[in-house]
């Protein structure tokens, strides 16, 4: 089988001295692309040198994490941090600098777990139309993060990519099922992460949503599939295993289908 995992954090602290075994371990699972993702400046820095060391395998998605847009980083985040807010334009012109070398953008978009939405939803709204219509310039996918802001995001992204300019994958969806199925009215993926062993909410969304739209992601070092332990891209065996479960199709055919998703995003990088 081919397998991917669309995001996954491995310039995380945790991966330091580990990082070459888990290459290994997701090599030896099937994984054949591994998109790491930014979330500032100091972060896609490091994710462009990982995607050059390991090119066959790693691939870079940079990303403007909502948070550290704001100057607003949570303690024990355990990445690079980037001191206050970010400037958007500049952070676009290193991007379009590297656009060669740049998967997708992600990860991007909205974030009122972290932040008030009352004091900072304007600033976010206007960030993220910004990271919308500069992806749709340089022609890249976006992957993006909505948490408790699923709605909002929603709704900005239908009003700016009209015509389905580029690709959007919703990383980690945690949306009510109309909101599962608004995202499937406009096109969107939906990447699964190895959690959905233990979560309804993930398992409901993979009924939801067509095979043909569904993508698998580790979000590691975090989700994982087990009670012990940090999750890594090898686990995304399990996001395979629990979606043939709920589609009631064979392993196989799930992973077939969605290294044909990962292939129409991204061509056959």
């Amino acid at each position: 089988m081919n397998l991917i995992d669309v995001h996954c954090h491995l310039t995380h602290e945790y991966f330091k001295d580990k990082l070459d075994a888990v290459l290994k371990r997701a090599e030896k699972a099937g994984l054949k692309a591994l998109i790491v993702s930014g979330v500032n400046p100091e972060v896609n820095r490091e994710v462009l040198a990982l995607a050059k060391k390991h090119p066959k395998l790693i691939k870079a998605s940079l990303g403007i994490y909502p948070i550290d847009a704001l100057g607003i980083q949570p303690e024990g985040a355990g990445m690079a941090h980037h001191k206050g807010p970010i400037n958007l334009e500049e952070e676009f012109k290193f991007i379009e600098k590297n656009e060669d070398a740049v998967h997708c953008i992600g990860e991007v978009g909205m974030d009122f777990h972290w932040a008030e939405k009352e004091k900072t939803y304007a600033q976010q709204a206007e960030n993220f139309r910004k990271i919308i219509r500069f992806a749709i310039k340089i022609r890249k996918p976006l992957v993006i993060h909505s948490r408790k802001a699923e709605e909002e995001c929603l709704q900005i992204l239908e009003e700016e990519i009209k015509n389905k300019e580029i690709p959007v994958i919703q990383h980690c969806f945690s949306g009510r099922k109309s909101l599962m199925s608004k995202g499937v009215e406009l096109g969107h993926y939906f990447s699964i992460p190895p959690c959905i062993v233990k979560s309804s909410n993930f398992q409901t969304l993979v009924k939801k949503v067509p095979l043909t739209q569904l993508l698998t992601e580790t979000d590691s070092p975090w989700l994982s599939p087990y009670k012990e332990g940090m999750n890594e891209p090898a686990f995304v065996v399990e996001s395979i295993k629990q979606i043939a479960l709920v589609k009631e199709l064979s392993q196989e055919e799930v992973a077939e289908q969605i290294w044909k998703n990962y292939q129409r995003i991204f061509g056959k990088n």
